[in-house]
């Protein structure tokens, strides 16, 4: 059994840390910090190191993305960066996502939808808002064809793995997936942690973001 789930809250509005502070208390999660700029929650996360940040993108001296990128860089962090924006197409979210944030959430989710995504971030195994996210990425992925060929080799995939990879990154989750192939769902999870692995992503974010920069499916596919 895992521990307490424990969180870092990354926002320069006071009254905005200690809102979600107490929404996530009052649900057992344990909040190890809060920072007001993105070089506050890059110290809190080495001082700490916690499962998850929440990390406002729009910060003084640091930007969330900045220190998305040196919390995450080389992938040694097991923490995992889930992005909070006030406009579901913020157009630096897009670049959160591929320095390897876990997912976004909007800054007036509710309650119980915080709590769950933090539960899911740590967990590793969902996409949050997986329809919202691929509408992003859609919109602020850029096909650039030479970039895409040095991103990642997707040829140690089976033709079964980039079939699941291509469904996945049009926002389908296991169950659906399991429905759509025709395999347990305990197959499918099995297929999305051997494309992890081979691709060295960290989640299924990040997965949708390489399935889109290779060119394997493109804006504006549907599922």
């Amino acid at each position: 059994m895992p521990g307490p789930l424990r969180v870092v809250i990354a926002d320069d509005q006071a009254l905005v840390r200690t809102g979600f502070r107490m929404i996530l208390t009052a649900d057992g999660i344990e909040v190890v910090a809060e920072a007001a700029d993105g070089a506050e929650a890059v110290a809190a996360v080495r001082r700490t190191r916690p499962d998850a940040v929440l990390m406002d993108i729009r910060m003084p001296r640091m930007d969330g993305l900045e220190a998305t990128r040196q919390i995450l860089a080389g992938g040694a962090s097991e923490t995992r960066v889930l992005i909070l924006t006030t406009y579901d197409l913020d157009q630096y979210v897009y670049a959160a996502l591929t320095a390897g944030a876990s997912g976004f959430l909007l800054k007036d989710v509710t309650p119980e939808h915080l709590v769950a995504a933090l539960r899911l971030v740590r967990s590793g195994d969902a996409l949050l808002a997986p329809a919202i996210t691929r509408r992003l990425i859609e919109r602020f992925a850029r096909r650039d064809e030479a970039k895409a060929a040095l991103h990642r080799d997707l040829s140690e995939l089976t033709p079964r793995e980039l079939e699941v990879l291509r469904l996945l990154a049009t926002g389908l989750t296991n169950a659906e997936l399991a429905d759509r192939l025709t395999l347990s769902p305990t197959t499918v999870k099995t297929h999305v942690a051997r494309i992890l692995s081979k691709l060295g992503l960290r989640d299924r974010v990040q997965a949708v973001v390489v399935a889109y920069e290779t060119g394997l499916i493109s804006p504006g596919d549907g599922a």
